[in-house]
């Protein structure tokens, strides 16, 4: 998780269309080196651990990069529509991959449907060279960067984005663990299989992909309240949602439960980029994606503890709560602190008292 940081200052100080190359072609690398030791019957557990871990290094430090480059590659005005349509073709991805994916293992192996993926991560590549620098929004010089102890300044001095990374950390630790908040659902409460978490699996997937499309609309509407009442109607569905009686209104309720999570996601999301000057966008967008994952490993294992010796109705409505509650604390103890400066830029930012 730390090389998410690392990944942000990187975004910062290098062109971020470089980097998305280099990270594109080691990741591409590594599952195509995979799926040749799957195909060859050569690979052992620790091959995988080392590619795993390859493969997160990676990837830590693409998705700051990825993210920041949004600006750049569509310009500043257009950030909700492009991270809409991002979320957008990932919760299309999460729909159509794995029944892609079960289809080549089942009829050419895994080996070579790691390598296959492997080599998708080539097309990036490939788009990215056709990228013409020229055409990149830019409105500051590669290489004014500091430090990110500047970065975490910059957020103690803007109220605004602690809050909403402070939404985002809640939702990230307690209440995004859809698939084992469904499987729970599935297997212990209703006494179903495979096919049925699946099924809820794609209505959840129908909700965030909807929700992805309609985003654009609501741009006029997105703010750190927003964003604060977004999350807020988020936990209140996933409450309700733990008490419903059968799986069919379950499963009903899933897509609302989804779409509105992804709403506030892709509202912070926009939000923290357009209010950040872009000189430091990069390690910023590092700092919110560190602090969106940061708790996740450790929740995971207390949620099936919970669900256990609690109940898995139970452990759900208090994830709930343990995300609705302190965004509410948060929002009544810096209601006039909400509202982005009007500059946004660091020297501006920086020369503020904290929480000024």
């Amino acid at each position: 998780m730390i090389v998410i940081l690392v990944g942000g200052y990187i975004a910062d100080r290098f062109k971020k269309r470089s980097v998305l190359m280099i990270t594109n072609f080691f990741a591409s690398l590594v599952n195509i080196l995979l799926g040749i030791l799957v195909i060859t019957n050569s690979v052992q557990i620790w091959h995988v651990m080392f590619l795993a871990f390859l493969q997160g290094l990676t990837d830590g430090i693409d998705k700051p990069v990825r993210h920041s480059f949004v600006g750049e590659l569509v310009g500043l005005k257009d950030i909700p529509n492009a991270i809409a349509l991002n979320s957008t073709n990932f919760n299309l991805g999460r729909v159509l991959g794995p029944a892609i994916s079960g289809i080549l293992i089942a009829t050419i192996g895994t080996g070579l449907a790691i390598a296959i993926n492997g080599v998708s991560f080539l097309f990036v590549l490939f788009a990215m060279l056709r990228i013409k620098e020229s055409e990149l929004f830019l409105k500051e010089p590669q290489g004014d960067v500091q430090t990110l102890r500047q970065a975490f300044s910059y957020v103690r001095f803007r109220p605004d984005l602690y809050v909403i990374m402070s939404v985002c950390f809640f939702m990230g630790t307690f209440s995004l663990h859809f698939e084992i908040f469904n499987i729970l659902m599935t297997t212990k409460e209703f006494g179903l299989g495979s096919a049925s978490f699946g099924f809820l699996g794609t209505c959840l997937a129908i909700g965030t992909f909807l929700a992805a499309l309609i985003s654009s609309r609501l741009e006029h509407f997105r703010s750190t309240k927003f964003v604060i009442g977004s999350s807020v109607a988020f936990s209140s569905l996933l409450l309700f949602s733990a008490f419903l009686p059968t799986f069919q209104s379950f499963a009903t309720l899933l897509p609302l439960v989804g779409a509105a999570a992804l709403t506030t996601v892709i509202a912070a999301n926009s939000i923290t980029q357009m209010t950040t000057d872009q000189r430091i966008r990069g390690r910023v967008l590092g700092i919110y994606q560190f602090i969106f994952i940061a708790g996740a490993p450790f929740s995971s294992p207390i949620i099936g503890w919970s669900s256990q010796v609690f109940g898995v109705r139970q452990t759900i409505a208090g994830c709930a709560l343990m995300t609705m509650v302190p965004i509410l604390l948060i929002a009544i103890v810096l209601k006039n602190k909400l509202i982005a400066p009007s500059d946004n830029s660091i020297e501006s930012v920086l020369s503020r008292k904290p929480n000024s």
